[in-house]
């Protein structure tokens, strides 16, 4: 036995570790749950800025597709009025989408028109208020 420890075969219970306290393990629970935490919090910030991404696209589109039928339209056309201040658009169905236009006459220079498309999300928390502006010639 005396030769055993001289050569570090024997086992000391002393210095043996067969397995974790509990205190290592609450710990290591301790920093596991801060982790997940920490990844649910990232999560709720990406829908969010998801969403707003989405509203913001859509808004734009909006925008554009109005944008495009304005200029199509004829130059004395009733949608092109200056007097009417703005136009607005029926989004119909359940877009949450408001539409205003403004139009001025002889802006920038005579002859034209300036169009500003303003598309307004109902949802203030994740949209974010899209303006197109056009200038349509005679």
């Amino acid at each position: 036995m005396k030769r055993d420890l001289l050569e570090g075969t024997a086992t000391d219970r002393s210095t043996s570790r067969n397995g974790f306290a509990l205190i290592e393990v609450l710990m290591a629970m301790v920093i596991f749950t801060v982790g997940i935490l920490a990844l649910a919090g990232l999560q709720i910030t990406t829908i969010s800025g998801n969403a707003a991404a989405r509203m913001q696209t859509e808004a734009t589109a909006i925008g554009a597709s109005i944008v495009e039928k304005l200029r199509s339209l004829p130059f004395d056309h009733e949608d092109l009025v200056p007097t009417v201040r703005p136009h607005s658009w029926s989004a119909g169905g359940s877009r949450p989408y408001a539409v205003e236009w403004t139009v001025r006459a002889d802006t920038p220079v005579n002859g034209t028109k300036t169009v500003r498309v303003t598309v307004t999300p109902f949802n203030k928390i994740n949209g974010r208020t899209v303006t197109i502006t056009t200038i349509i010639a005679e």
